[in-house]
C-alpha cells in the first residue's frame, strides 16, 4: 500500500531532500490513519470485554497517532531552508521529533502501568468474544506492517524519527499478542491476569520508549562519523592527485541528514607551485562535496619532501612514536588489559617542522591521541622526550601539540 502511494504521489528523484521530506510526510499520513483505525477498533473490544489491556493497548495507539503527527512537523519543519537565525538548517528538528516520540511512548507506559496496577488491586471480569479476538489479529497484522515500511523507508533515507516509529511499531506488536494471549488464557482457562498483562506490556512500552530516546538523542549529543563516510573521503583525497600526500585533522559535524560538514587538512609537497596546488585543493573540495553530498572544507597544508635532514628527523620520531604502539610504555607504566589491547588505540603524527637556532632546534609537530587509551597526554609526551634526548641529544626539543581522535562508528 505504501510503495504504491509513494509511487502515485512521491515526483521527487530519489536521493533529493524533497523525495526525503515526501517520504517521511508519506509514513507519517499512514501512521495517522493506521492508529486511529485501530484505536477506534481496540476500544470498542476494550467496551465490549471490560479489559484494562485492550483499552490500555487502544490507549497506547491514540498515543502513536500523535507520535506520527509530531514525525510529520518534524519533517516538515527539517525540510526548511538554511536562514539568518539558522544557518546550518533545520534538519536536526528530525531528531527533536523523534524524541518526543520517545517522550509519548514512555508517558504512555507510565499510564498502563498506572491503570493496570489499579485493575490488580480492584479485578473485574473481562468477556471475551471471536469479534475480539480478531480485532486484536488485525492490530497485530496492521503494526507489523507498519514496523515493516517504517524500517525499509527510514533506513533508506536514513531516518532517525521513522526508525523509532518502526520500534514503536514492533513494540506495539508484542504488546497486542500480550493482549490477545492474556484474553485467551482468561477465557479458556478461568484465570484473571488481565490487570498483570497490562504491567508487563506498560514495562514494555517504556523500554522501547527509553531505547528510541537514546537513539534519538545521541546524534543531537554528536556521535563519532560512520566508518564508511570516513573512508570513502579518505580514499577519494588520496587517489586524486599525486601532490596530495597524506591528511589529518578530519573534523564532521551533523546538523541532521544530509547536512554534514566536512573539514579537513591535505599535505601538500612545501616545494610545489602554491597556484597549482590550490587549484588541486578547490577540486578536491568539489569532488567530495558532489560525491557525499556535504559541504566540505580542505585546508592545505605544506610538508618538506626535499629536506634529507627534516626526513630522517621525521622518521625517527615515528619511530619513537611506533614503539608506544607496540606497548613499549604500556608495558613499563601500566598493567596490560587484552580489552585495550584489541581497540586501535594508535598514535599518529603530523604537521611535522623544524625550527632550528643557535642552540636548539625545535621539532614542532602534532600528535593524535584516541580518546581511550591507556596513557595520559602528559605520559606520553614526557616518554616522547625521553627518547628523543637519548636518541638525538639536548640540543632537539619536541613542541608538541596533542590532537584527539574524534573516532567513527562501525557500520
Amino acid at each position: 500500500m505504501v510503495s504504491v502511494l509513494r509511487k502515485l504521489l512521491i515526483k521527487a528523484p530519489k536521493g533529493s531532500e524533497e523525495y526525503r521530506s515526501a517520504c517521511g510526510y508519506l509514513c507519517g499520513a499512514v501512521g495517522i490513519a493506521f492508529n486511529l483505525l485501530l484505536v477506534a477498533l481496540k476500544f470498542f473490544a476494550g467496551i465490549i470485554s471490560n479489559s484494562i489491556a485492550i483499552t490500555a493497548d487502544a490507549a497506547n495507539n491514540l498515543s502513536d497517532a500523535g507520535s506520527s503527527i509530531v514525525t510529520l512537523l518534524g519533517f516538515k519543519i527539517a525540510g526548511q531552508k538554511a536562514d539568518s537565525e539558522h544557518p546550518y538548517g533545520h534538519g536536526r528538528m528530525e531528531y527533536i521529533a523523534g524524541f518526543i516520540v520517545s517522550i509519548l511512548i514512555m508517558i504512555m507506559s507510565w499510564s498502563l502501568i498506572t491503570s493496570s496496577v489499579k485493575k490488580i488491586i480492584h479485578p473485574e471480569e473481562t468477556v471475551f468474544s471471536p469479534v475480539i479476538a480478531v480485532i486484536l489479529i488485525v492490530s497485530i497484522l496492521v503494526k507489523c506492517y507498519m514496523a515493516i515500511y517504517n524500517t525499509g523507508i527510514g533506513k533508506e533515507i536514513d531516518s532517525v524519527a521513522l526508525h523509532a516509529t518502526a520500534i514503536d511499531s514492533l513494540s506495539d506488536c508484542i504488546a497486542t499478542g500480550t493482549v490477545l494471549a492474556v484474553t485467551l488464557i482468561s477465557h479458556f482457562f478461568g484465570l484473571n491476569i488481565d490487570g498483570y498483562a497490562g504491567v508487563v506490556v506498560g514495562l514494555f512500552v517504556g523500554y522501547t520508549g527509553v531505547k528510541a530516546a537514546m537513539d534519538t538523542l545521541n546524534p543531537l549529543l554528536g556521535l563519532p562519523p560512520e566508518e564508511s563516510f570516513v573512508k570513502s573521503i579518505e580514499e577519494t583525497c588520496l587517489s586524486f592527485n599525486e601532490n596530495i600526500l597524506g591528511i589529518h585533522d578530519m573534523l564532521i559535524h551533523d546538523y541532521g541528514p544530509g547536512r554534514k560538514y566536512v573539514s579537513l587538512h591535505a599535505e601538500v609537497p612545501a616545494e610545489g607551485d602554491i597556484l597549482e596546488l590550490h587549484e588541486i585543493i578547490d577540486a578536491l573540495e568539489k569532488e567530495i562535496g558532489e560525491k557525499e553530498h556535504c559541504f566540505i572544507t580542505v585546508h592545505m597544508d605544506p610538508i618538506v619532501t626535499a629536506d634529507a635532514e627534516v626526513i630522517n628527523t621525521k622518521y625517527a620520531l615515528q619511530t619513537v612514536i611506533e614503539k608506544i604502539n607496540n606497548g613499549i610504555l604500556l608495558n613499563s607504566t601500566h598493567k596490560h588489559h587484552k580489552k585495550e589491547s584489541e581497540r586501535n588505540l594508535s598514535i599518529s603524527m603530523h604537521d611535522f617542522r623544524m625550527v632550528p637556532g643557535d642552540n636548539r632546534t625545535n621539532l614542532v609537530f602534532d600528535i593524535v591521541v584516541p580518546f581511550g587509551g591507556p596513557h595520559s597526554d602528559s605520559e606520553i609526551i614526557d616518554y616522547i622526550n625521553k627518547e628523543i634526548k637519548a636518541e638525538m641529544g639536548d640540543k632537539y626539543v619536541a613542541v608538541i601539540q596533542v590532537d584527539h581522535d574524534m573516532g567513527t562508528t562501525k557500520d
